[in-house]
């Protein structure tokens, strides 16, 4: 393995596990995560194509990096508009798959939901055994916010809402699919 792909590996790793940490612990991902860890991806890969390849390594860099980027984020934005992810989710995926690429940040995604289901299953069952059905389902649920005609909640109240329901936060499978994504990559290339 050569030094940038060692490099690489470390700073994503490190990346995705700070956004773990802060999500699992304040359940959200903050811009000054996000939006330097898109910015040094995209400095890091122009670096990278520029002393391995010239100019038209930069070209070649780059365009992986940025489609990487508009995967992630594109992904995770359609998730967002249905009401199934939240904004620091897009940006992380985003800026995630300006550091790996398209076709990694779309391993990193199925790898990542195979995770949030199974995830997803064991709270639901450990919580339909410790407290029940009836207040596992009152909790998880029901709707955002309260009832969908109650037009008095605020969007700080529908938030909250949301986040209580959350039955895990998203960095957490992001982080154990980057993991096992690069893993596998650098088994399978070496």
């Amino acid at each position: 393995m050569d030094s940038w792909s060692l490099t690489l590996v470390a700073v994503v790793s490190l990346f995705v596990l700070v956004g773990a940490i802060w999500d699992y612990r304040f359940k959200k991902l903050p811009n000054w995560l996000t939006v330097p860890g898109f910015a040094v991806g995209v400095l890091f890969h122009a670096v990278r194509g520029v002393m391995v390849g010239g100019w038209w390594g930069l070209g070649s860099e780059l365009l992986d990096c940025l489609g990487g980027f508009a995967t992630g984020f594109g992904i995770l934005l359609v998730m967002w508009l249905v009401g199934t992810g939240g904004a620091g989710d897009v940006k992380l995926m985003g800026a995630l798959g300006a550091w790996l690429g398209t076709s990694m940040i779309l391993k990193v995604f199925f790898v990542s939901t195979m995770f949030v289901v199974i995830g997803s299953v064991g709270v639901l069952a450990y919580a339909m055994i410790t407290a029940g059905m009836e207040r596992t389902k009152q909790r998880y649920l029901k709707n955002a916010g309260g009832s969908a005609g109650n037009k008095n909640s605020s969007a700080g109240g529908v938030r909250d809402a949301r986040v209580q329901r959350r039955l895990m936060p998203y960095g957490v499978p992001v982080a154990l699919a980057t993991w096992v994504v690069l893993a596998w990559s650098l088994t399978a290339a070496g």
